[in-house]
């Protein structure tokens, strides 16, 4: 799945599954521009791929921030001549009780995983419609189709993010624009290599496939939607969980 010449941006791109994305679009040629929220860990996620022999380039703007996601932006497009492919990985995660959920946690929660995701979608569309051609991924979660037992934000969040790709799917088609999503399942990250066995194991057997997915897992899945493999595919959320059920 070639992407040479793509200009290609990752928000949330520093680690876990966001910096496996960033990884395997620059394995496959693309010109990558990751995002992450502290200009520490751009800086330290660009100097470990650059060990792997691939380069990427960095920006860390406040994506809750309409005017500084603009700005920037502005600034990608200028220096590229194009945005071809959007990813909107970022987003936190909640598990609190909602007697033990304050107003701002709710809110922070809705800032990163929808509100970013407007902005991004609404400053980066002007520049594709211009050449008539692109390509939007979100990151949602099979949360968004389940729901979960605690931290009602993350799933309320993530529905929203479904919301969105529908939506925009059909606004944009007429534009060549395709718009699309990623719901994981349970991957292996930093977060679940701590959980302890007895969590673990459980979760494990739940799976048909019979094991918990990769990052590469995921990044293979946007790989896929956003290569012209799938030039027929827009509006989906692609599950990609093992088959995993509640």
């Amino acid at each position: 799945m070639n992407l040479e010449e793509k200009v290609v941006i990752v928000t949330g791109g520093t680690r876990g599954i966001g910096l496996e994305v960033v990884r395997t679009f620059l394995q496959n040629r693309a010109r990558v521009i990751l995002f992450g929220s502290k200009e520490d860990t751009v800086n330290k996620a660009i100097e470990e791929l650059k060990k792997e022999g691939l380069e990427a380039e960095g920006y860390y703007p406040k994506l809750s921030n309409y005017q500084e996601v603009e700005e920037t932006i502005k600034d990608i497009y200028n220096k590229y001549g194009k945005i071809d492919i959007v990813i909107n990985n970022a987003g936190i995660s909640a598990n609190k009780k909602i007697e033990e959920t304050t107003i701002d946690d709710f809110k922070n929660i809705m800032d990163i995983n929808v509100n970013a995701i407007f902005n991004m979608c609404k400053a980066v569309v002007p520049y594709m419609k211009r050449e008539n051609s692109g390509v939007i991924l979100n990151t949602s979660s099979m949360v968004s189709i389940y729901g979960q037992p605690s931290g009602v934000g993350y799933p309320a969040s993530k529905f929203a993010v479904n919301g969105i790709t529908k939506s925009l799917a059909r606004e944009l088609a007429p534009f060549n624009i395709r718009v699309n999503a990623v719901a994981p399942g349970i991957i292996k990250t930093e977060m679940v290599d701590s959980l302890p066995k007895e969590v673990i194991e459980p979760l494990i057997k739940s799976i048909p496939l019979g094991r918990i997915g990769s990052t590469r897992d995921i990044a293979n899945a946007f790989l896929f939607l956003a290569s012209d493999m799938a030039s027929y595919i827009t509006g989906v959320v692609l599950q990609v969980d093992g088959c995993a059920r509640n």
